[in-house]
């Protein structure tokens, strides 16, 4: 048998999902499941046609972590180890420097990396039974870089809650925290999470693109610098057709057709 592919990509009205497909591991972020998605992403950043993108996981869990069971087969090899972070770190930053706003679409458990892969999101949607934990700390690893992601989603004490004591927390509890954006039913979490996205979807993408860069870069600003910037994001956003078609579209009160520049 050929063994199945790292993921699954299903394009829909401009909405592309990737489904992260090792069940068996519980989509355990593996070097190949990591380069596998570092060309997914990179590939939706230059297509036109893909206006967001949703992440969701193959079988019972959206996503344990790294594999842990790889790490041990490679006898925690510094090089391999070393190579394995530095992955997941670029596929993280990848996610929010796409020009494309990133959905995670979580049930079972996201726990280490998976928390940190629903965190570098730029919004979730939670299955009522999903689960959420950094348990680094019950194996001796500190979630270093999943801590990276997390606080910049939630306070400093909620983040720090979850990286000390590693227990899992439930959907309420994490959306209670900033981790996700909403809660549905089971049944429910495809169709929800989809219909979120064509709601996005229907915008300029011309404008999701700068939005999104642009809130992630004045959040790293003081907060005059931030408004210098935001105002130049803003004027230089008025120059494009699209910012003209829905003003004008608005006050004329139409639909706007968006060219996307």
């Amino acid at each position: 048998m050929t063994e199945s592919p790292f993921l699954l990509r299903q394009d829909d009205e401009g909405v592309v999902t990737l489904m992260l497909n090792r069940p068996q591991s519980r989509n355990g972020l593996s070097l190949g499941m990591l380069g596998a998605l570092r060309g997914a992403l990179a590939e939706i950043a230059a297509e036109p046609s893909a206006r967001v993108v949703i992440l969701a996981g193959a079988g019972p869990a959206f996503c344990a972590g790294h594999d842990l069971k790889e790490m041990r087969a490679r006898d925690y090899d510094p090089a391999y180890v070393q190579q394995l972070f530095a992955l997941c770190a670029e596929v993280m930053q990848m996610i929010v420097a796409l020009p494309k706003p990133v959905i995670a679409r979580v049930h079972g458990v996201a726990t280490a990396a998976g928390a940190q892969l629903v965190a570098s999101a730029d919004l979730a949607v939670a299955a009522g039974d999903a689960r959420f934990a950094t348990p680094g700390v019950h194996i001796g690893l500190f979630c270093s870089t999943p801590m990276v992601a997390l606080s910049r989603n939630m306070s400093g004490k909620h983040a720090m809650q979850m990286l000390l004591t590693g227990d899992l927390i439930d959907a309420e509890t994490a959306m209670r925290f900033g981790l996700v954006n909403d809660i549905v039913p089971a049944a429910e979490l495809e169709a929800r999470t989809f219909a979120l996205a064509r709601k996005i979807a229907s915008k300029s993408p011309l404008t999701l693109a700068i939005g999104k860069k642009a809130f992630y870069q004045q959040a790293e600003l003081p907060l005059a610098e931030a408004y210098a910037y935001a105002c130049e994001v803003m004027a230089e956003n008025m120059k494009a057709r699209d910012a003209r078609e829905g003003i004008g579209a608005f006050l004329d009160k139409r639909t706007p057709c968006w060219s996307g520049g």
